[in-house]
């Protein structure tokens, strides 16, 4: 297999530049007119000012605005990050050796860069305060739950670990603290059929073959809440906090189920009251066992 061209530009707040590949023809007299054309969202002013400012490369160095197109070749550039608000809390490490860190993450902080969120988040804060450049997740938690999430140190362990939640041989745990219902009989399996559209932000659980699994069970409860334990077998989108709701206790703080709540991107009152506490596996390398556990609480519960 071919491999990929490094990078000519060091990363920037912990982010590997944007690589793009020329076509083996096209009519562009200048690489900046292509370029014009492949990022239409780009004001080509934007570009020019980046060309002239030497931020856009090729292996050979900067590229001069007059450069002529140059067929199959690649070219980097950092794009320009949105604003953003910093997310206010701290991560910590629960685990690190040579191959593997374990961290609790705070809610309201993405894992990975997307969309309106690059520098705040997970990813880039660990590479850039840790100084792992080649640091990556071996899994992903949504942005509003808080919990473990675990990554992989080592470039050539990636597959290793990554294949571990893709075949589904990571026991995760949950909790959440939700409504008690004295007449939800638990602990009870809840399987339904679970699908998400792209361009929607919410996930529907609709009639036909199911795709999601979760054991469900309550812990204790006081005061009219109780503290669940969450063992999801599947690992769809929303798939906890839908099936909650389904079983008439939704998730406290829950923005989009069962009703959809537009919420400003800098409220960071009344967090999902979700935690992914466990994450227990053997160890595809040393074959032995390994579990990490979250020291986080739910404020909810406190």
């Amino acid at each position: 297999m071919r491999r990929k061209p490094t990078p000519p530009l060091p990363q920037r707040h912990g982010l590997d530049p944007a690589r793009l590949k020329l076509p083996a023809e096209g009519p562009w007299a200048t690489i900046r007119d292509h370029l014009v054309d492949r990022l239409p969202r780009v004001d080509p002013g934007r570009i020019d000012m980046m060309l002239r400012e030497e931020r856009i490369v090729d292996v050979h160095g900067p590229i001069a605005p007059d450069a002529p197109f140059a067929p199959n070749s690649f070219v980097w550039f950092h794009r320009d990050l949105p604003v953003e608000v910093p997310v206010p809390f701290d991560i910590t490490v629960v685990h690190r050796d040579d191959d593997l860190l374990v961290v609790d993450k705070p809610h309201f902080l993405a894992t990975i860069p997307r969309g309106k969120h690059i520098v705040e988040t997970a990813l880039v804060r660990l590479r850039r305060d840790l100084g792992l450049p080649h640091l990556i997740p071996a899994h992903r938690l949504d942005r509003v739950t808080a919990g473990l999430v675990m990554f992989v140190i080592r470039p050539e362990r990636r597959g290793a670990y990554q294949t571990l939640f893709r075949d589904r041989l990571v026991r995760k745990e949950y909790e959440a603290i939700a409504p008690h219902d004295p007449a939800l009989r638990l602990p009870c399996v809840v399987r339904s059929r679970i699908v998400k559209e792209r361009g929607i932000i919410t996930a529907q659980e609709l009639p036909g073959e199911p795709n999601s699994e979760t054991l469900v069970d309550l812990i204790e409860h006081r005061d009219g809440l109780g503290r669940y334990r969450l063992r999801p077998t599947t690992g769809r989108t929303h798939q906890l906090r839908l099936h909650m709701s389904g079983l008439g206790v939704p998730i406290l703080g829950d923005d989009f189920y069962p009703v959809l709540t537009e919420r400003p991107l800098d409220d960071f009152t009344d967090p999902l009251q979700l935690l992914a506490k466990v994450l227990e596996f053997t160890d595809p390398i040393t074959g032995e066992p390994r579990r990490f556990e979250s020291g986080a609480t739910l404020s909810a519960w406190n």
